[in-house]
């Protein structure tokens, strides 16, 4: 019975050892993977501002190369009409990807009046139609464009 006393003493220490080493081991895996998030450990410091950003006001209108800076839309007669009425509920590059014919864009405007809450445009309906017809025409497009002005090299 002695042996079997001593080795249960044995058998706890060691287990406690282990308890021991392994909350170690998890304390430090758990600073290294925090490190690893935030090195700087910036949730443990005071937040001071020490310098201010000064942001530049941009001409909304602002017109570079022919393209409205704001909304990529190409400048042409009927672009602010376009901006006021179309950039209000949904990114301009929503219009520049969908290029249309005139009865489609009809048709569009027809459900977005009819199921997302569009205003009636009055008489502009037609200019921004007339607009995206003349600046975005309907593309019959494969795929992908074929590739041109290609430089080819040789594999070697």
């Amino acid at each position: 019975m002695e042996k079997h006393d001593e080795f249960k003493e044995i058998a706890r220490t060691i287990y406690k050892g282990l308890l021991v080493l392994f909350g170690f081991v998890g304390i430090i895996t758990l600073l290294l993977l925090y490190l690893s998030v935030d090195p700087n450990l910036s949730a443990f410091q005071k937040d001071e501002v020490s310098e201010y950003v000064v942001v530049e006001e941009v001409d909304e209108d602002l017109i570079v190369d022919g393209i409205h800076v704001r909304t990529g839309l190409k400048d042409a007669e009927g672009l602010m009409v376009v901006v006021n009425n179309c950039t209000n509920c949904h990114s301009s590059k929503l219009v520049i990807q969908n290029r249309m014919n005139a009865e489609r864009w009809a048709a569009t405007i027809d459900w977005m009046q009819e199921t997302q809450n569009l205003a009636d445009l009055g008489g502009n309906e037609e200019i921004i139609i007339n607009y995206l017809v003349e600046n975005y025409p309907a593309e019959r497009k494969g795929r992908r464009q074929a590739l041109t002005n290609i430089e080819w090299y040789e594999l070697e």
